[in-house]
């Protein structure tokens, strides 16, 4: 059976997932150059055009049409590729092939629209041009308010903004800020400020049935930004089988119409009850399917490749057990890399991951300026509390060393 997966994202974040369905499909990939660890994994692949790209939904709309073997299904995790994968499904008329869809999920404003007109629960959200127009609309919603991008993802761009002059300071942070592959608005979002802890939710979507798979709790840093610096799974979480997120995560998948997907359901717990944050046609990032998949045995890269396939995923648990991950960051900006050591001798049997993210001569700084391409670092640990991965990844960051030049 025949997938095509269209883009992979850097090897560190995204191979098991390759890895897990390349053993069980065989996977064609749309790449904007020559494949290298991917080859490991793949069946075959095309190189389109554009170096470096894979964002032209017309070139793979072309490509995957001139395979020679039927495709049964057309995925990608990649947020910039999220709507191409669903122009390229609609031209070869398999499921996920809807890009109305994949548009009311990568556009944050009409994720806001769909959402309150269906009366899902969400924090206010006006869409400003201006700065001028952003003081107006927080006079009326009330400070602290969240200026946000329209079309980005893992937080970038979005800041907090507790008076006026913040708020003036920092709306080109929210409005200029951008990713290869992203669009470009001149228009940013000003949010109400939902507090609480901020969670997520994993699920795949079978025939418009929606599956949660686990749930991550974020580990929020850098503020007034709010760079993700780590996440944990626990398979026991209660929210994983509370009625009312359920009802919320099912309700918001409805009221965009999403039918055969797999997606990533962000929330803020407030003290009014959960607030949908936003909804990504995709696989959540930062490794959290990988804590999904070691803390609960559920294997979401299989149960991603099956709903773009249009079959029903195994979404059946055989362990219980937590995840988590947590990664570091330069102390300060335009830290020239040296080396990173890992003690590796000093890691607990908990860790089960310590990858360096940057090499020597990489120049990287810690937010707002590097986001998360300035991390250095990462650690994953699986254990059967949250106290011991805790206490595993104290370990892991303590035998980290990274020596600048």
């Amino acid at each position: 059976m025949t997938l095509l997966v269209i883009g992979t994202g850097g090897r560190a974040y995204r191979e098991y997932l390759l890895a897990s369905i390349g053993a069980r499909y065989e996977v064609h990939l749309l790449a904007g150059e020559e494949p290298t660890w991917e080859r490991e994994h793949i069946a075959g692949w095309t190189v389109l055009a554009a170096p470096g790209e894979t964002v032209d939904a017309t070139e793979m709309c072309a490509a995957a049409l001139a395979l020679r073997e039927p495709v049964r299904g057309v995925l990608s995790w990649d947020e910039a590729r999220v709507l191409q994968a669903a122009r390229v499904a609609q031209a070869l008329g398999l499921p996920g092939g809807d890009p109305d869809v994949a548009m009311r999920c990568r556009d944050k404003h009409l994720t806001r629209r769909a959402l309150h007109a269906a009366g899902v629960p969400q924090p206010a959200s006006v869409l400003v041009r201006d700065v001028d127009e952003a003081l107006a609309v927080a006079d009326t919603i009330g400070y602290p308010v969240v200026l946000k991008p329209r079309a980005l993802a893992a937080s970038l761009g979005v800041v907090l903004v507790r008076t006026p002059h913040e708020l003036v300071d920092r709306f080109p942070f929210a409005r200029d800020t951008t990713v290869p592959g992203a669009w470009t608005y001149e228009t940013v979002l000003v949010e109400e400020y939902a507090t609480g802890a901020e969670i997520s939710v994993d699920s795949a979507v079978h025939g418009g049935q929606v599956s949660p798979l686990f749930v991550a709790r974020k580990d929020i840093g850098y503020p007034p930004y709010f760079e993700e610096v780590g996440h944990v799974v626990d398979a026991a979480d209660p929210l994983r089988t509370d009625p009312e997120l359920l009802r919320i995560v099912a309700a918001a998948h409805a009221a965009l119409g999403i039918t055969d997907a797999m997606t990533h359901t962000e929330f803020r717990l407030t003290p009014t009850g959960p607030k949908v944050i936003e909804v990504n046609g995709r696989l959540g990032g930062d490794l959290i399917p990988y804590l999904g998949l070691r803390a609960t045995g559920i294997d979401p890269g299989l149960a991603a490749a099956a709903v773009a396939c249009g079959l029903p995923p195994d979404v059946t648990a055989d362990r219980a057990l937590v995840g988590a991950v947590r990664f570091r960051y330069p102390e300060k900006d335009d830290t020239t890399i040296d080396a990173i050591d890992i003690d590796t001798a000093a890691l607990p049997a908990a860790v089960d991951r310590v990858t360096a993210l940057a090499g020597p001569g990489d120049v990287v700084s810690p937010p707002p300026v590097g986001t998360l391409w300035g991390r250095v670092a990462l650690a994953t640990a699986v254990a059967g509390t949250v106290a011991e991965c805790a206490a595993a990844l104290d370990a892991a960051d303590a035998a980290l060393t990274v020596r600048e030049r």
